[in-house]
C-alpha cells in the first residue's frame, strides 16, 4: 500500500501547481459540478498508477485539478464503491493518494434514501455522523503506522468548524439545509421497507451506499472531512415501489444546482 500510494502521488504531483486546498468526491448525478471548476487538468482514472475504474452510470471515471475561486481543488469525477466488487483497501484509495498530494480538507456528496420523516426528495443534509454496516472495515488487517494509528478516534468523523459554516453558506443562500446521520450499507439493491425501517429504528435519517468506508480511512490520516446528501428516495410505504437507479440519479439532478452553489460558495469562503 506505502508503495503504490507513493508511486500514484508522484504520477500526479506534476500536474499540480501547489498543493491543493480542498479533495473532492463527487456522487451520483453529482459530476456537473466540475462546471464550477476553473479545470487545468483532466485525467481519466484508467491513466493513473493504482487506480481502479468506476463501472457505475452517473460515474465518469476522471480526476479533475483545478481552481474554484483562489482555492486550489482535486475532484473525483466519480468513487469507487465496495458493491463493485473493490475491497476496501482499493475503494478508499484515493483517500490516501488525497492525503500525500498535501490535502487536509476532503468534501464528500452523495445521494441517499431519506427515512426522516421531516425529509423530501431533493432535500439536501448535512451529515453530522454516520453509522457503518458495510460488511467489511477499511482499517482491516496490520496497521502501517506511517498512515494512521491503530486505533481511530471517530468523535468528530464530520468536522464541526465545516459543518458550521457550511450551515451558515445554506442560511446566506435561503437554502434549506436538513442536518441528519447517515447509515452505510453494502448494496448494490435498495433497501427492503423493512430495513429502511431498520436504519430509521438505529438513529439514521438517511441511507446509502458509499461515504462511510472514505471518511473512516481519512479520519485515520487525520483529515477534516464534510459529507453533503442528496435525499433522491423516500424509505416509506408510499414512495418505496418507484426507487430505482433511474430515478435516483433523476432526482439528484434536480436538486444539483443548489448542490453546486453550496460547495462552490464554501470552498471560496472557508478559512483554512
Amino acid at each position: 500500500m506505502w508503495e503504490k500510494i507513493h508511486e500514484t502521488v508522484a504520477f500526479l504531483q506534476p500536474f499540480c501547481k501547489t498543493t491543493p486546498d480542498f479533495g473532492i468526491i463527487l456522487g451520483s448525478g453529482l459530476g456537473s459540478f466540475t462546471e464550477e471548476i476553473n479545470i487545468e487538468h483532466t485525467i481519466a482514472y484508467q491513466d493513473i498508477p493504482n487506480f481502479p475504474v468506476s463501472t457505475v452510470t452517473g460515474h465518469h471515471g476522471a480526476l479533475i485539478i483545478g481552481t474554484v475561486g483562489n482555492k486550489r481543488v482535486l475532484a473525483m469525477k466519480g468513487r469507487f464503491h465496495y458493491y463493485e466488487g473493490y475491497d476496501m483497501a482499493t475503494v478508499t484509495f484515493p483517500i490516501r493518494v488525497m492525503k500525500y498530494l498535501g490535502i487536509q480538507q476532503l468534501i464528500v456528496s452523495n445521494a441517499s434514501g431519506g427515512v426522516n420523516p421531516d425529509y423530501y426528495v431533493g432535500a439536501l443534509v448535512n451529515i453530522t455522523d454516520h453509522i457503518n454496516l458495510f460488511p467489511d472495515h477499511p482499517l482491516k488487517g496490520a496497521n502501517d503506522d506511517r498512515l494512521g494509528p491503530r486505533f481511530v478516534n471517530m468523535s468528530e468523523p464530520y468536522s464541526k468548524k465545516m459543518r458550521q459554516h457550511l450551515q451558515a453558506i445554506a442560511k446566506s443562500g435561503n437554502i434549506d439545509l436538513k442536518e441528519g446521520i447517515y447509515l452505510g450499507l453494502q448494496g448494490p439493491t435498495f433497501e427492503t421497507l423493512a430495513e429502511y425501517k431498520m436504519v430509521k429504528r438505529l438513529g439514521a435519517d438517511c441511507v446509502g451506499m458509499s461515504t462511510v468506508p472514505e471518511v473512516i480511512v481519512a479520519k485515520h490520516m487525520n483529515m477534516d472531512c464534510l459529507g453533503i446528501s442528496i435525499i433522491t428516495d423516500m424509505g416509506d410505504e408510499e414512495n418505496i415501489e418507484e426507487v430505482n437507479h433511474e430515478e435516483v440519479l433523476m432526482a439528484a439532478k434536480k436538486a444539483e444546482p443548489k448542490v453546486k452553489w453550496l460547495i462552490s460558495e464554501f470552498i471560496k469562503s472557508y478559512v483554512i
